[in-house]
């Protein structure tokens, strides 16, 4: 019922130069904490805090996060204390810490994800409208034509046999899996990889099938 929210930023996303804040205002002054704002039981709000991430990351613009948002702290931040580190002691918030990390280094790695953050060039839908079953996918483009697609599955659901268009003929890493168990996830993916066919879909030349995770975002890269 909210995909055309999640869609919008991108009419205007080239107009200037944006940051991309989930900051200080969000987490204080009885807003509660980034996790605890996700719907369903904590399995379901750390999948979506996960997920918000990926997103994030994937989207034009700069990132901006709050402290203690990247150990999923379910505490509201106070300044009259510190974060609470010791919830690294439990696998499902180092996850998210270790989901942060991953998500700078490869961002750091890799060009398409920022050589065009603010030009309509580096970004184009792959399906905006599916919002049926809660999927938003596009790709991210360098210079050089190496591309990072996102595939996001906002729905509780796996979705196997799952088409997806690709940007050209190529056998894409799955860079990222916010499923991935290291991350506190299920680990449903696509063994790494996956290969582009020349199939026409969603407008694109080549596609393939995927299995999205549920609650899960996909980065390939090729």
């Amino acid at each position: 019922y909210h995909h055309g929210q999640l869609t919008f930023s991108l009419i205007y996303a080239f107009s200037e130069n944006f940051v991309l804040p989930l900051s200080h205002d969000e987490v204080v002054h009885g807003k509660g904490s980034l996790l605890n704002k996700m719907p369903g039981d904590r399995w379901q709000q750390l999948a979506n805090l996960r997920s918000l991430f990926a997103y994030m990351w994937a989207h034009p613009g700069k990132q901006l996060l709050f402290m203690g948002s990247e150990i999923a702290q379910p505490s509201e931040w106070s300044h009259d204390k510190s974060i609470d580190w010791h919830l690294l002691d439990h696998r499902e918030h180092e996850g998210i810490q270790r989901l942060v990390k991953d998500l700078n280094r490869t961002y750091k790695d890799i060009p398409a994800l920022w050589e065009q953050d603010f030009s309509d060039e580096g970004f184009e839908w792959i399906d905006a409208n599916d919002a049926d079953n809660n999927v938003l996918s596009f790709f991210r483009s360098s210079h050089s034509e190496e591309h990072l697609v996102c595939v996001c599955n906002f729905s509780p659901v796996v979705r196997e046999g799952f088409r997806v268009g690709l940007p050209r003929a190529a056998s894409f890493t799955e860079v990222l899996n916010t499923d991935a168990e290291s991350y506190g996830g299920t680990n449903v993916g696509n063994m790494g990889v996956v290969v582009a066919e020349p199939r026409p879909w969603h407008g694109l030349d080549h596609s393939a099938i995927v299995t999205l995770p549920p609650l899960g975002v996909l980065w390939l890269y090729g």
